[in-house]
C-alpha cells in the first residue's frame, strides 16, 4: 500500500501536494498542504506508485565507514583503516596519504569519522572558493559546511557561503563546478545569462562537473551510512 510506502509531512507553505525524494533517509515524502485532507493526497501518490518504486530502487548501495572501506576524497581514493581495541580510551584519526587509519574503542566510529570528514571538506572546499574569489577580486567572510538534503551550496549578498560537505566525493570537476556557481554570485545575486557566463569562466571543466551533479547528485547521500 502507497500508505506503507511514503512518509506524510504536513506544510504550512506549500500550495499544492507533492512527492519528493529525500536522499539521505532515502524515503519518498508526501508533502501535504496543511488544509488538504489525506485522502486526497494519498489518491495522488497512488497515481504517482510507479514513479515512487522507480526512484526508491534508482537508489545507490549505501557505504557504511568499515574497514577497507574506500572513500573518493577530493578526487583522491581514501582507504579505512580502522583498529577496534576495547580497551583505548578515545578515537584518533591519523591521515597517511591515502589510508586514514582510525583506532577506537567504539563498535561503530562512524560519527567521528564524519566529523573528522567534515574538517576536511571545510578545508579544502575554502580553498578552492577563495582561489575562485581572488580571480574575480572578491572576498568570501566565511565558509560553512552543513549536510543539506537540496542544495549544495549557497551564497549570501555580503559574502557568507555554505557548501553540503558531501560535496568531497563527488569528482573534482564538479566540485570545481559547484564552488564556482557559488563564487560567481559573488558579483550576480541571480541566474542571468551574465551568471552563467562567468560560472563557466571559473570552471575549470563546467559541463562535464554540472552534467555529472545533475544526473549523479544523489549519489554523494550514500556514504557514511550506519552498519
Amino acid at each position: 500500500m502507497i500508505e506503507d510506502i511514503v512518509q506524510v509531512k504536513r506544510s504550512k507553505k506549500a500550495r499544492r501536494v507533492a512527492l519528493r525524494l529525500d536522499p539521505v533517509e532515502r524515503i519518498i515524502n508526501l508533502v501535504v498542504p496543511e488544509h488538504m485532507p489525506l485522502k486526497t493526497a494519498y489518491n495522488f501518490a497512488r497515481q504517482h506508485e510507479n514513479w515512487v518504486h522507480k526512484t526508491l530502487e534508482k537508489l545507490p548501495d549505501t557505504i557504511s565507514y568499515t574497514h577497507g572501506t574506500i572513500l573518493p576524497v577530493f578526487g583522491d581514493q581514501v582507504r579505512l583503516d580502522i583498529t577496534t581495541d576495547s580497551a583505548l580510551k578515545r578515537t584518533t584519526l591519523k591521515q597517511y596519504d591515502d589510508v586514514l587509519k582510525i583506532k577506537t574503542y567504539q563498535e561503530d566510529p562512524s560519527s567521528r569519522i564524519t566529523t573528522h570528514l567534515k574538517k576536511i571538506a571545510r578545508a579544502g572546499l575554502s580553498d578552492i572558493a577563495s582561489e575562485k574569489a581572488d580571480m574575480i577580486g572578491k572576498e568570501i567572510k566565511s565558509v560553512k559546511i552543513r549536510d543539506t538534503k537540496s542544495r549544495w551550496g549557497s551564497c549570501s549578498q555580503d559574502g557568507n557561503m555554505s557548501f553540503s560537505w558531501r560535496l568531497m566525493f563527488a569528482p573534482y570537476n564538479s566540485i570545481d563546478y559547484v564552488v564556482a556557481h557559488e563564487v560567481a554570485h559573488l558579483i550576480h545575486m541571480n541566474h542571468s545569462r551574465k551568471f552563467w557566463k562567468l560560472c563557466k569562466e571559473l570552471s575549470f571543466d563546467y559541463e562535464n562537473g554540472k552534467r555529472w551533479m545533475k544526473q549523479n547528485g544523489n549519489s554523494l547521500m550514500r556514504y557514511g551510512h550506519k552498519k
